[in-house]
């Protein structure tokens, strides 16, 4: 088998600290910040869900899925899987015994460009899956080719090994691991701020004269 294997970037100190971080913000707060990263077309196989892990990167040559298999047994606990499927929309490569594989790896999460199969064994086995709904159709454990630990795209969205997976009910975003600190820093400021706003919304202010709508456009809500 012809198969490229990268490898991990050094860890970085702070890694630990922004995943910790990231668990208490969302993917929507991250949206009003950028438009990068975000990995389009993938869904939440249930809601709600939520994960945060560090990049594991998976590319398979469409339904030949010797490199995931392969991934399966180096894969460390608190890594998530990203999977990238070379265009592959039809076949699930990923299904029940490689999502009880990746339990037993600790996996945080799988972010899979395509669809997976065995749905109610996947959902069983508790990892969290984003993907592209289901395919009774699977692929083929054919050992001609791979990658793993090597720059993919997941959804239009480039990926790193190393880079963190913030993923929730609402999608998936890539944040590139140098970025993430201070990412992560701009998205709990932008979370703190919520609560004054909502206080004052009960206590009976518009929003467009809290957001400064108002003042804008030269008008006063009474």
């Amino acid at each position: 088998m012809k198969l490229t294997i990268g490898k991990r970037p050094a860890s970085l100190t702070t890694t630990v600290e922004v995943v910790e971080r990231l668990k208490r913000t969302s993917t929507g707060t991250l949206g009003h910040l950028t438009d990068f990263g975000f990995a389009e077309g993938l869904h939440p196989l249930m809601r709600p869900s939520k994960a945060v892990g560090i990049a594991y990167t998976v590319r398979v040559p469409q339904l030949d899925s010797a490199a995931m298999q392969y991934a399966l047994g180096d894969v460390r606990a608190g890594e998530a899987l990203v999977i990238d499927t070379s265009g592959e929309r039809r076949r699930a490569l990923w299904g029940g015994i490689v999502a009880h594989a990746a339990k037993r790896a600790e996996v945080a999460a799988v972010v899979i460009d395509g669809p997976i199969t065995d749905w109610e064994e996947v959902i069983e086995a508790g990892v969290p899956v984003w993907c592209r709904g289901t395919s009774s159709l699977t692929g083929r454990r054919l050992g001609l080719e791979g990658e793993v630990l090597v720059p993919i795209q997941v959804g239009g969205a480039r990926v790193e090994p190393g880079d963190i997976v913030l993923a929730d009910s609402d999608g998936v975003f890539i944040i590139p691991r140098l970025q993430a600190s201070q990412r992560s820093s701009e998205m709990l400021e932008r979370d703190a701020k919520e609560p004054g706003v909502r206080a004052r919304l009960d206590a009976g202010e518009k929003l467009p004269d809290i957001t400064g709508l108002s003042e804008m456009i030269g008008t006063t809500h009474v």
